[in-house]
């Protein structure tokens, strides 16, 4: 358990008067025998203890010192922890509640089908292929067949290719998934995923910055933007 300012102050005290009753006790000593038997030299003697005490004591001294800063910058340091975990954890909640609201896409099925067109032609502008293969949800089949072709007339305008695009019936995209599409070679070597998921975690990642900026204020101890 972290000590306390008020508990490291107790320590001290208590480390200064243990060494400043043995130093007491040790001059003592050292007095009573260099005036029995070394009367001329005794004046010697006590200064050149007194130095070794007083150093002795400095070295102690420092090392408790030393003690107080390394737990206060422990203590700061895991302070610091617990803020960015909590901070984290407050995005994370927001990134999972907008995961949550990605069905309400789905349920709207005007807005659903524009997306759908555009996710699809985005992929095949990104794979620029003859032919290509198209996973999708079971349930979101015939949507995707009627924006399909709205999605290669657009790929065509874009980038003057035709393309030929096969809707995979065997294997779909897994049913707990909010939506979106797949799209591949035909050897299965290129893919772009393209699913809402997918979309969410792009645009998150580049908008974490800015949403922790805006959530907590701007880090000081940042010399450069993302």
């Amino acid at each position: 358990m972290a000590l306390s300012d008020q508990d490291v102050q107790k320590q001290i005290k208590h480390m200064i008067a243990f060494i400043d009753q043995e130093a007491r006790e040790k001059v003592d000593e050292i007095e009573t025998k260099a005036e029995e038997e070394f009367n001329i030299e005794k004046g010697r003697l006590v200064q050149q203890q007194r130095i070794k005490i007083m150093e002795y004591y400095e070295r102690k001294e420092k090392q408790v010192e030393l003690a107080k800063k390394i737990q206060n910058s422990n203590m700061l340091n895991a302070s610091r922890l617990k803020v960015l975990k909590a901070r984290e954890d407050h995005v994370s909640v927001l990134l999972d509640l907008a995961k949550e609201r990605l069905a309400s896409i789905t349920k709207d099925q005007p807005r659903y089908k524009s997306i759908l067109e555009g996710l699809i032609a985005q992929c095949l502008c990104q794979l620029n292929e003859k032919s290509l293969m198209l996973k999708c949800r079971k349930v979101d089949e015939g949507l995707v067949m009627e924006v399909l072709p709205a999605a290669v007339a657009t790929y065509k305008k874009l980038t003057g290719h035709e393309v030929t695009v096969k809707i995979d019936k065997e294997n779909y995209l897994p049913v707990d998934l909010t939506g979106g599409v797949e799209l591949q070679t035909l050897n299965g070597r290129i893919r772009v995923t393209n699913t809402l998921e997918k979309r969410l975690q792009s645009i998150s990642e580049q908008m974490v910055p800015e949403l922790r900026e805006t959530l907590f204020g701007k880090n000081p101890n940042r010399k450069f933007d993302d």
